[in-house]
């Protein structure tokens, strides 16, 4: 009987577990792989290795380096904030007004 009400209590706690895990990492699944986010994502990631090159050969300054990275933290949080309140995915306005962000910085990096 002991072994029966373990097994039982184990069971029912990885079902429980099951139960609040998996709607969570289904939907951070398909956030990431929604394509107006997964292009602004990518794009941003980008610009970090952009920046990391430039500050490494003397084209910026570290202050600039350091004031585009925290441009570039400002971006991801946006797109963030935008996905939780669109339920995982960004919409074309938003898509539209990173990404042109994402454009200045750039340009800002080049010089």
């Amino acid at each position: 009987m002991k072994i029966a009400s373990k097994l039982t209590l184990v069971l029912v706690s990885l079902a429980s577990l099951t139960a609040f895990t998996a709607p969570a990492s289904a939907e951070g699944v398909w956030a990431h792989r929604h394509p107006r986010q997964h292009e602004v994502l990518h794009r941003d990631h980008h610009q970090l290795h952009r920046i990391a090159i430039a500050r490494r050969h003397g084209e910026i300054t570290r202050g600039q380096a350091r004031a585009l990275r925290h441009e570039d933290r400002a971006v991801a949080m946006e797109d963030h904030a935008d996905a939780r309140a669109h339920h995982g995915h960004i919409t074309r306005l938003e898509h539209h007004r990173l990404n042109s962000q994402l454009r200045a910085e750039r340009r800002a990096t080049k010089g």
